[in-house]
């Protein structure tokens, strides 16, 4: 009998918008995880079961060529928004912005601009009730708030991230983990673990204004699977030893998987990518140890799962299923950064000694834990791309995205058609029959959305949301990339990047084995001179010479939050190693003489 009625809603539903009527305006999910990689889900390849997010892809329409920026800010950013991140104020996310650029430019901030309207607010004016639970990360000043842009009610965490056990930060970037409700600080509970707590209260917004009968936009921006990487030890259980066999291993395992279930073509290659390490030259001890922090990591998504099935089961039992369409995907890819390498180690030991944070083996995952998985599983779970989270390569940008729905015409059918952020703002106000603001909202100026709306692809009107000449524009912190029919210019940094363009076919290459610069030097000229016209067109800023991102990170933190003990601490020892080895190159220098 469901799917019965879902063939008739979609049926209804794709008349009503072609002819711009609708009795019963629909529902609409918007689910967002954290750094997941493009094959972390079953549907996708991963060998994790995931059996809401597969429920979701039997029932819709996976993509398996949409692409996000490759951090978490401008990625929301431009989902709220449909504006570029360059033209809507997070460029990057506000902690990695250096000094000249936000001097430079008012672009560059970090934070949502009031030159854009989110979804949140022409829904809200449409008559949705508009709710929000989660990572918001685009401003924690009242008037940036998610309650202020035109969220009803909300559940927030402002930073980048935070601890999924406890109310605390997970890095000395903030002095406290900052969350608010309804634009107001609280207390998070005892009994709090991050997946968990943002579903109930979605649960609980939802059903305390059921009764009106009015449609509604729910935003649900999980904390998984951020760093810190933490998980309820049944969930990690269930996947100890499952990575014993190392990173290579799982890249390829992924990779034969995906080209079975048509997500990428049969002939994919993977790319070698220089941050990853060789799992056999590790020791045991080490074998074991990041085994277990990737088990976690599994661990997390599965009960990400698990709670994404409990608001599913809500809206079944609350016979509001039928009328809701549901969109799953991530914000970037996966998570490449080991906190603990670098002169900064020092620093972040002594603060994590003093926030209550170990890196034992036998807890990790649990509450005190903290876990990163690292650039080469990180790579693995991006399988098979190449790079992770920050590049500009497909590992980055390219994500999981399911939208599931009366409106989807085939059911169950992957789409291998290329989407970016940008079209979701469009594609969401069209299924609500809400009319984008055509260059100003309530006697302001505004940006113009600049995606393309997926209803053509989600009904079967055609086979592509973007046409063939069609040039889309990316950077961010010094990684670029113009995508233009099926091809890509690319250019990532060092020091993982080299710091070279290249030209790949990404539809037929994802894993951008083969540079096609020299192939085809006329395109490749021609693509970067289009991304030349939309750096000048976009106001992108150059990075400054020398810049890292960690390092500016760092940089952050010292002229944010710097912590005077810690300070005084590190700088001892730098006199005391300083000492020492003044006195070790004495010694020699006595003797050679003597």
């Amino acid at each position: 009998m469901r799917l019965t009625m879902r063939a008739l809603g979609c049926l209804f539903l794709t008349s009503s918008i072609a002819s711009g009527a609708r009795a019963a305006p629909p529902n609409i999910v918007l689910i967002l995880a954290d750094d997941l990689g493009f094959t972390d889900t079953a549907p996708y390849g991963g060998e994790i079961p995931t059996p809401s997010i597969s429920t979701l892809a039997e029932q819709g329409v996976m993509f398996t060529n949409y692409h996000t920026a490759a951090s978490c800010a401008p990625t929301r950013g431009m989902l709220l928004t449909g504006v570029d991140s360059h033209l809507n104020g997070v460029p990057n996310i506000p902690e990695a912005i250096p000094p000249v650029q936000a001097e430079e430019s008012s672009n560059y901030r970090g934070t949502l601009g009031e030159n854009v309207v989110t979804i949140a607010t022409l829904l809200k004016d449409a008559g949705y009730h508009t709710y929000m639970s989660g990572k918001w990360h685009l401003g924690k000043t009242p008037a940036l708030l998610p309650s202020r842009r035109g969220f009803e009610r909300t559940i927030a965490m402002a930073d980048t991230g935070a601890d999924n056990w406890e109310q605390k930060p997970y890095l000395p970037m903030y002095k406290k983990a900052n969350w608010f409700g309804d634009g107001k600080e609280i207390e998070l509970p005892k009994d709090f673990y991050s997946s968990k707590f943002l579903v109930d209260n979605m649960i609980e917004f939802i059903e305390s204004n059921r009764a009106d009968g009015k449609p509604f936009f729910s935003y649900v921006a999980f904390q998984a699977v951020h760093m810190p990487v933490q998980a309820p030890q049944e969930y990690t259980d269930k996947y100890m030893g499952t990575y014993d066999e190392g990173w290579s291993s799982l890249r390829e395992r992924r990779l034969e998987r995906a080209k079975a279930l048509g997500i990428v073509p049969a002939d994919t290659k993977l790319a070698p990518v220089s941050s990853t390490a060789d799992w056999d030259s590790l020791t045991n001890e080490d074998k074991r140890y990041k085994s277990k922090e990737m088990a976690v990591y599994a661990g997390m998504i599965d009960a990400m799962d698990h709670h994404i099935g409990r608001l599913l089961e809500y809206l079944e039992d609350t016979e509001q299923y039928d009328n809701t369409v549901l969109i799953f995907t991530s914000d970037n890819g996966p998570e490449g950064t080991e906190v603990l390498t670098g002169a900064r180690a020092i620093y972040l030991r002594l603060w994590f000694a003093t926030h209550g944070y170990n890196m034992d083996y036998e807890t990790l995952g649990t509450r005190g834990s903290f876990v990163d998985i690292g650039p080469s599983f990180g790579n693995a779970a991006a399988s098979p791309l190449a790079y992770y989270k920050f590049f500009a390569h497909e590992g980055g940008m390219r994500v999981p995205m399911i939208i599931a729905g009366s409106m989807v015409a085939n059911t169950g059918s992957v789409s291998n058609a290329f989407a970016y952020v940008t079209d979701l703002a469009p594609t969401i106000l069209e299924i609500a029959n809400v009319k984008p603001p055509a260059g100003s909202y309530q006697g302001r100026e505004v940006e113009e959305i600049r995606g393309k709306s997926l209803i053509p692809l989600l009904t079967g009107q055609t086979d592509r949301a973007h046409e063939p000449d069609e040039t889309i524009g990316y950077e961010l912190a010094g990684n670029a990339a113009l995508f233009k029919g099926d091809h890509k210019v690319v250019i990532d940094r060092g020091p993982v990047g080299d710091g070279e363009w290249h030209l790949f076919n990404f539809v037929t290459d994802p894993g951008e084995a083969s540079d096609l610069k020299e192939e085809m030097p006329e395109l490749f000229a021609e693509m970067m001179e289009e991304y030349r016209s939309y750096a000048r067109d976009y106001q992108v800023l150059p990075v400054p010479d020398g810049y890292d991102q960690r390092k500016e990170v760092f940089r952050y933190v010292l002229r944010n939050n710097p912590d005077p003990m810690l300070l005084s601490i590190v700088a001892g020892l730098g006199v005391l190693i300083f000492f020492l080895a003044w006195r070790g190159v004495r010694a020699i220098r006595k003797r050679s003489s003597a």
